[in-house]
């Protein structure tokens, strides 16, 4: 049952929201689903930056040595993951502000099928140059505010007018969220833990 509604985020996102609101799984699943998929950009970069080598658009292609890149991916992926549970419970938080009562599960459902596309970019990292990453990486972007307009009614349980608003209070929680997990990207670099080049 893990990824299961993968194909159907993508094919017809508003029947699947329903379909996931219908049939709500036990936290367990969400978990499963949250793991494996932050597998993808964790591994992509590590293959990337330590095999494949960045194209900066400059210069010669930028090498991390194996335990750098494995420390880097380490890190992206359990920040990933604490981001997703952030998110959850933030938007867990707010609903109450718009009169709705989900389950944390609900909240973590939201978040964790919504930071799909954005995890699935991760692919893109295997052709580690940037321009190509950043056009992916908007698309995934873009494609993952859509589920989340489309899924806050469904899985929410709030009408679509105060749902906009919500979702919109989602988008800006988990910019402030990147925002905060870049500056501690900035932190632990100038404190010893940035990446060695080969």
């Amino acid at each position: 049952m893990i990824l299961n509604h993968l194909m159907g985020l993508y094919t017809h996102p508003k029947e699947e929201w329903h379909t996931i609101e219908q049939n709500h799984e036990a936290l367990r699943s969400s978990l499963s689903h949250i793991i494996i998929i932050a597998l993808i950009p964790a591994v992509c970069s590590f293959i990337a930056t330590s095999q494949i080598g960045w194209d900066l658009g400059v210069g010669e292609r930028q090498f991390l040595t194996t335990e750098s890149a494995m420390i880097m991916s380490t890190g992206m992926y359990f920040g990933l993951i604490a981001g997703v549970f952030a998110l959850a419970y933030l938007a867990f938080w707010m609903a109450k502000t718009f009169d709705a009562k989900p389950s944390y599960t609900q909240a973590l459902e939201l978040a964790a099928y919504t930071a799909t596309p954005l995890f699935m970019v991760g692919l893109s990292a295997l052709y580690p140059t940037l321009w190509f990453i950043m056009v992916i990486g908007l698309a995934g972007l873009a494609y993952s505010v859509y589920l989340l307009y489309t899924g806050v009614p469904i899985i929410m349980n709030i009408p679509e007018e105060k749902g906009f608003i919500y979702a919109s209070s989602v988008v800006t929680a988990g910019l402030v969220l990147l925002v905060g997990l870049m500056a501690s990207s900035v932190i632990l670099w100038s404190i010893g833990f940035g990446p060695m080049y080969q």
